[in-house]
């Protein structure tokens, strides 16, 4: 086992991907592909309707691995919310010990899988929300900067900036989240203090997520520019990808004189855009996406996926330990040793010499 963080020793998995839990797309073959491959996948627990639904699907993966995998639980502003408690009690009856947080006011939903002996693994957006979940007591927390896809919070931090913050002030191991889709990504995430990295919008570009072959199509044409931030003027922004019903509901919410949500609220439908997926129109709904579309480039089983991503993982990482030599030592390139009195001689212009200039 190549990797050895805090993160592959706490969930047993051999390579430090996480599967993000993604509605609609957060279902036991997606899940359990990813932990056959060597990461953690990830079911969604409000992509079933009800919390014996859930027991259900955590029953039918288990049918499809026998690695660990987990289940995310998100808490949103919702009229009618759901019963978090009922679908928190299930995760516990059926013996999963990893679970992945996120949301409003998850305090009991994370005391009662805490009490049970879950490895929690929380979002934040934010520091003060990371440093708010620590108090609460979760192991890890999930750092999501602003190339993330979905909800990426009101303060616009890229991960650059966020994940150095949570290295030098958070005394919980973190994992990186949002603009990840390669092992050079991964690489860099360790680099920074991250015991591993959180990937949502690769994993639906993989041959085992249930989504329609046109959408996987559509993140492999895509560049990084070809997402929209949605519902910013009523502080819910939500990065979806740029389709002609994302772009129109921005145009509205822009243009809108009354500011009143119900204008968008049509534009926005969580049932359209699920229907996506399904019917492979991508302009018939909205549907999230982050800004590593543009890294995108092909439609690999996640086998193969997060067998790549070991490797340009552990390759990015012997060349960057080759970028440096011993106190005293000569560096060599390819040319040969430079002398700290003479110009690069790999360098076409300075390596004939000022005078010849």
């Amino acid at each position: 086992m190549p990797f050895n963080t805090e993160l592959t020793r706490a969930l047993g998995i051999k390579v430090p991907v996480v599967q993000g839990g993604m509605q609609w797309v957060g279902y036991a073959e997606l899940a359990s592909a990813v932990s056959n491959g060597g990461g953690l996948g990830i079911l969604t627990a409000l992509t079933q309707p009800t919390p014996e639904d859930l027991r259900k699907e955590i029953g039918r993966c288990r049918t499809m691995t026998k690695n660990p995998f987990g289940v995310n639980l998100t808490l949103l502003p919702a009229l009618v919310p759901p019963d978090y408690g009922a679908y928190a009690q299930v995760i516990i009856d059926e013996g999963i010990r990893i679970v992945e947080t996120a949301g409003n006011s998850p305090g009991p939903v994370i005391k009662q899988l805490k009490a049970a002996g879950c490895t929690i693994l929380h979002k934040c957006t934010t520091i003060r929300h990371a440093q708010s979940a620590v108090k609460l007591g979760v192991d890890f927390l999930s750092i999501d900067g602003f190339e993330c896809a979905g909800h990426v919070g009101e303060h616009d931090i890229t991960n650059f900036i966020l994940l150095s913050r949570a290295r030098q002030s958070l005394g919980v191991p973190f994992i990186a989240s949002g603009g990840f889709a390669d092992g050079q990504g991964l690489a860099a995430a360790l680099a920074l203090g991250a015991c591993g990295i959180n990937m949502g919008t690769r994993f639906m570009c993989t041959v085992e997520a249930p989504i329609h072959q046109n959408i996987k199509q559509a993140i492999v044409d895509a560049q990084e520019t070809d997402t929209e931030l949605v519902l910013r003027r009523w502080r819910n922004t939500s990065r979806l990808f740029a389709n002609k019903v994302a772009k129109e509901a921005v145009k509205i919410e822009k243009e809108s004189q009354t500011g009143k949500f119900e204008e968008v609220a049509p534009y926005v439908s969580g049932k359209r855009g699920r229907q996506v997926f399904l019917n492979g129109d991508k302009d018939f709904g909205v549907w999230t996406a982050g800004q590593v579309i543009g890294l995108i480039h092909d439609i690999p089983t996640c086998e193969e996926l997060v067998s790549r991503i070991e490797r340009e993982a552990i390759d990015a990482m012997k060349q960057t330990q080759g970028l440096f030599v011993g106190e005293g030592q000569q560096p060599v390139g390819a040319i040969g040793t430079v002398g700290k009195n003479t110009n690069n001689p790999g360098a076409e212009v300075w390596g004939v010499g000022k005078s010849k200039l």
